[in-house]
């Protein structure tokens, strides 16, 4: 096996974007406006769903 290089690791830091969306539920928590008939709370989750699963690919693609 090779050592891990140890350049820079700055893509790292997107891991935090998801927890940082999501940590203050009073922010989003609201039913308007709504999008296809779901309220705000349970779209916004989802959107941070898809982006947390597209950064988590990123960062592992680019730390492999």
């Amino acid at each position: 096996m090779q050592p891990r290089s140890q350049g820079k690791r700055t893509h790292w830091w997107l891991l935090i974007l998801p927890f940082a969306g999501l940590l203050f539920p009073g922010f989003y928590a609201h039913a308007e406006p709504a999008l296809f008939g779901f309220p705000f709370f349970y779209w916004y989750q989802f959107g941070w769903l898809l982006v947390s699963s597209a950064l988590t690919a990123f960062v592992y693609l680019r730390s492999r």
